[in-house]
């Protein structure tokens, strides 16, 4: 990721405003920002900010009058925005266009994250602009996000990603209370997971960059959660005997199946490496 840092360093003094700081992707945008010298704002509705070097600023989304006088007063040069609330529509689908259209009114590049939960899921993997076919109310709320995005600013870059591992992420959590026989793991959801690190380090490579649409950044292994907790028991020599798995189908929810991103774009475009999770878990 050295070379992100780089890429990022010869943007000059610049400010990026941070939306969500306090989450687990948006803290690390925060933290290598500001390893990369930036002057970082990060907002936060109520979890507070953790980032030593990060100006936290309190911020509820879904008032856009305070979205708009937020970003009036700091004026960021970039805007990363990834706050979502999978229960929220006004969060997710509203507070990404209050969010887009304040900083289009202050002139600010704009990165937004989104999900492959836009997608329904189907045999063949989804390449970068593929039209949105959500099959639940979080996918269509994160697929409306990106309808208002790009209706505000035609040249956002707009983030698809999957699931986000990293000690301390909620997926690695899941997959160990599942180990522990406190949860249940899905066998027939197969995503692409992305350790946050990488993730951050795409996003921040994209602020400078002119790139404009959706852009899928996941990482190259498509498995299934269950798939994942088999991974991450063999990484730490832990006991599979207790790991609970079901199928979604048997569960009753309503949730996309076969849904794999294909990053090559960004790969070709990023000089940060996407690594696969058997790598990352290796």
């Amino acid at each position: 990721m050295a070379g992100t840092f780089s890429i990022f360093r010869g943007c000059g003094d610049m400010t990026l405003l941070v939306v969500g700081a306090s989450g687990f992707l948006g803290a690390e945008v925060c933290r290598q920002a500001v390893a990369a010298g930036q002057s970082v704002v990060g907002t936060y509705h109520s979890a507070a900010v953790g980032v030593p070097g990060v100006a936290p600023r309190r911020l509820d989304v879904t008032d856009r009058a305070a979205v708009r006088a937020l970003l009036t007063e700091v004026r960021p040069d970039a805007v990363v925005s990834t706050s979502y609330r999978v229960d929220d529509w006004r969060v997710t689908a509203d507070g990404a266009g209050n969010v887009a259209y304040a900083a289009a009114e202050v002139g600010a590049r704009l990165v937004h994250l989104s999900s492959d939960a836009v997608h329904g899921g189907r045999p063949l993997p989804y390449a970068d602009d593929d039209v949105p076919t959500p099959v639940n109310a979080y996918g269509a709320a994160k697929a409306a996000a990106e309808t208002a995005v790009r209706a505000v600013d035609p040249g956002a870059a707009l983030v698809r990603t999957s699931l986000i591992v990293g000690e301390g992420s909620k997926q690695i959590q899941l997959c160990r209370d599942a180990l522990a026989g406190r949860a249940t793991l899905f066998t027939d959801e197969l995503r692409c997971p992305i350790d946050v690190a990488d993730l951050a380090a795409a996003v921040l490579e994209l602020v400078p960059s002119g790139y404009a649409g959706p852009l899928n950044v996941a990482g190259p292994d498509p498995v299934s959660r269950a798939e994942l907790g088999l991974l991450l028991a063999r990484r730490f020599g832990l006991d599979t005997a207790a790991l609970k798995t079901i199928s979604g189908s048997a569960a009753g929810v309503v949730r996309p199946t076969d849904v794999r991103l294909d990053s090559s774009r960004a790969a070709g475009l990023l000089r940060t490496r996407l690594r696969g999770v058997t790598e990352l878990l290796a």
